[in-house]
């Protein structure tokens, strides 16, 4: 389907230019579907079209940078030049002056999904949900999820800048719960990129909905797991969860100028974790989840090294963030829609890889855990605690993984587990995700390789019996 910004025409626009320090006019189209089964049964099929532009400005107040933000379900250049006044108190020109610079990108594609019949989707959601119930034994739910949208946005901003980008996203996740006398245990798994519907070729379907139940169904003979601290090795093939949630929001420039990121505020220049430890943020990485060719601010993507060679060497900018500094953004400005407002937030965030040898890293495990693929998880970005559940874990004695547990969590303190790890594997492996900010909602991807933390608390099953911590 063809996008209306494909002939969009700048100069049709106001100028933004000299109204404030900085302003832009975004706008942005959207088509998507969302396809769900559960009990069997189709349950929601649901398709979502939104069009609208938003006009913004920024500011400087002291120390302070003010953001005047209006939007409209429309593309129409003459709301934008209403907006405007409306936001600044004067209007603005129309558009004249110098030639804007129009920089575009289209991520490839092989099959548009928006081409691929609806009952074909149907159908793939109905197969996985018979597989699993005619392979795996005590099934109790099984519950599918399929998205996919298409986003084309354009910039148009006070710096001269025009950027346009089209991408198309698609994800498809799977949650089995297995049942057997009372106890009840689930497993996970997904798969998501910018890509067409050719990300589902073959038998990926299949093989995602088999690897949830193998893990449901699995940890129903599994002991729970015990509780206490213990040394951990989280598995590349965890993707980058913990990362994500327990370090990468703390690294955003909101928090850090709003006081709610203790642990990193102050600290570029200074030593947050062991040599080895790199953590990067790439938002240009090909097809990847959380990746783009432009922020929602107009600004080209670039990777960006937070923590290099354990050195704080970065945070994560926005333009607001980044003019109360008096410094450029990194090219981090992300929102949900046309009617947000950008904030900094994460791309593909992950810890580079390391020098050791994976199989090295489980062998020097004498006693403990190996977490191999992880589940939700909860994190107070204040104080750096996080709780997260593992979909998937194994008991590990003097490097032999002696079997499956389950009902286990991870317990710690996002900084000091970062300091702690000692060994970091050549591997890579990533996860994906729907990262949620402020209300808002983006898609991510985390990555890691093979870790070693050697203190962590496991919450599980107490030695002599009782429940969980």
């Amino acid at each position: 389907m063809k996008s209306r910004l494909e002939d969009l025409r700048p100069d049709d626009y106001p100028r933004v230019a000299g109204a404030a320090d900085y302003g832009e006019i975004y706008l942005e189209e959207s088509q998507g579907l969302g396809i769900r089964l559960e009990d069997s049964s189709i349950e929601d099929v649901a398709t979502v079209s939104e069009r609208g532009l938003a006009v913004r400005f920024l500011r400087r107040q002291g120390d302070a940078v003010e953001t005047l933000h209006g939007s409209a379900n429309s593309l129409d250049p003459r709301i934008a030049a209403r907006l405007g006044r409306e936001l600044i108190g004067k209007p603005l020109k129309a558009g004249q002056g110098r030639a804007l610079r129009p920089h575009a990108r289209r991520h490839p594609m092989q099959t548009d999904p928006a081409g691929v019949p609806l009952d074909k989707k149907i159908s793939m959601l109905r197969l996985m949900n018979s597989l699993v119930r005619a392979e795996f034994p005590h099934i109790r739910q099984v519950t599918v999820s399929y998205a996919e949208r298409r986003k084309v946005f354009a910039v148009i901003n006070s710096d001269g800048a025009f950027h346009k980008e089209d991408r198309t996203g698609l994800l498809l996740a799977v949650t089995v719960v297995a049942e057997r006398s009372g106890v009840l245990q689930s497993g996970t798994a997904s798969v998501g990129a910018i890509k067409g519907f050719e990300l589902l070729e073959g038998q990926v379907p299949t093989g995602l909905c088999r690897a949830a139940a193998k893990r449901a169904v699995a940890k129903l003979d599994a002991p729970k797991a015990k509780a206490g601290e213990m040394m951990v090795v989280i598995s590349s093939s965890a993707g980058g969860t913990l990362i994500h949630e327990a370090i990468g929001h703390s690294l955003e420039a909101d928090a850090i100028q709003e006081g709610t990121s203790p642990a990193y505020k102050g600290r570029l220049g200074k030593v947050v974790a062991p040599e080895t430890v790199s953590i990067i943020d790439d938002p240009t990485m090909p097809s990847l989840r959380g990746s783009f060719a432009f922020d929602d601010e107009g600004i080209p993507s670039v990777p960006t090294v937070l923590v290099e060679n354990g050195v704080l060497s970065e945070y994560l900018y926005d333009r607001s963030t980044a003019m109360k500094e008096v410094r450029p953004s990194n090219g981090h400005g992300r929102r949900e829609s046309f009617q947000c407002r950008p904030i900094p937030r994460m791309s593909n965030l992950y810890i580079a890889p390391g020098p050791d040898d994976p199989a090295a890293i489980l062998a020097s495990l004498k006693s403990g855990i190996l977490v191999t693929h992880m589940g939700s998880g909860q994190v107070n970005t204040t104080t750096g605690e996080f709780v997260f559940e593992v979909d998937e874990g194994y008991r590990v004695e003097d490097g032999q993984v002696k079997g499956l547990v389950r009902d286990a969590n991870l317990l710690g303190v996002g900084p000091e587990v970062l300091r702690s790890i000692d060994r970091l594997g050549s591997d890579l492996g990533w996860g994906i995700g729907s990262c949620g900010k402020d209300g808002q909602t983006v898609p991510v991807t985390d990555g890691q390789p093979t870790m070693r933390i050697p203190k962590l608390l496991i919450g599980g099953r107490h030695e002599g019996g009782g429940g969980g911590v």
